[in-house]
Formats: C-alpha cells, structure tokens, sequence
C-alpha cells in the first residue's frame, strides 16, 4: 500500500518560495525641521495608504511591490512623510491556476510586510521622531475590494500590474 505525505494523490505539496526581497526606492522628508522636532501638544494626524502590485517575471516567478504612503500632521505643518516600495521575488510551486492570483495578492504581501514595516520604523526614527510601527494590514480584505472595485469598473480582476 503506497502512503502519501498529506499532499494527496494530486502530488507535491503547494510551496511558496522567497528568493529576494529589496527596498526598490525610499523616501522620507521632514520638510519643516528643526522646528517640526519640538514637542507637540497633541499627537500628529496620521495617514498611510498600503498598494499592492505585481507582475510575472518567468512562468512560476513573480516581482510583488508593497508600496505604503504616509504622512504625519497636515498641509504646510506636516511633521514627516514617507514612501517605501518593498519587493520581493516569489517562487509559486504546484499551486493551483485559479489560486495563483490570490496568493500573489495575498500571501506575498502578508511575508513582506513585516519587513516593510520595520524599515518605516526605523526612517522615521532616524528623521528624529519616535519611531512609527504602522498596524497589521488587513491583505485579504485589501484584496476582496481592489476585486470588487475592479468588478465595478469593469475592469479586468485577474491581471498582475
């Protein structure tokens, strides 16, 4: 009698691979120092926005850009802001083709995100402000309403870029 490893009869077991991560560009700006390093009275206004994007490079590898956007304070008082596109490089193994699109714009981001968030951190910080840990993003929520919007749009929802 043959045993399987759990995989089932269909074969090997779904894989995702990372083979690089980079910071493709950073941006941190503190237009108003010094002054905007004194204390505040009250906490800044702060806003980021999350962007996911990918695009295929050979059959089974694909380039996800986590791009998040943020400032802190308002107008010709803002305190900072900053940009960051974190990529990684993604390896998809025997995942099925109708769940490959969902991994990309799901999982990818999930392994990234970390990384980027830590590299927010630590810019903000070295601009002289405490150091700002962005929450936990929400991917597949991220992703069920990018498709929605799509879908509303009419726009294609299955395409990479």
């Amino acid at each position: 009698m043959a045993e399987t490893n759990g995989a089932g009869a269909a074969g090997a077991a779904p894989q995702i691979n990372t083979l690089a991560q980079y910071a493709k560009d950073l941006s941190f700006e503190n237009p108003n120092a010094p002054r905007s390093l004194t204390p505040q009275e009250r906490g800044p206004n702060i806003s980021v926005q999350v962007n996911v994007n990918a695009q295929q490079l050979a059959e089974s590898d694909f380039e996800v850009q986590l791009k998040l956007e943020g400032s802190a304070g308002d107008g010709a008082e803002a305190l900072f802001k900053f940009e960051l596109e974190y990529c990684g490089v993604f390896r998809l193994m025997n995942i099925p083709q109708d769940q490959v699109h969902p991994v990309i714009m799901i999982e990818c981001p999930r392994i990234l995100f970390p990384f980027a968030r830590q590299i927010v951190a630590d810019a903000v910080r070295n601009g002289g402000f405490p150091p700002l840990y962005l929450d936990p993003v929400d991917f597949a929520a991220l992703y069920m309403q990018r498709l929605a919007e799509a879908q509303e749009g009419g726009q294609p929802s299955a395409s990479l870029a």
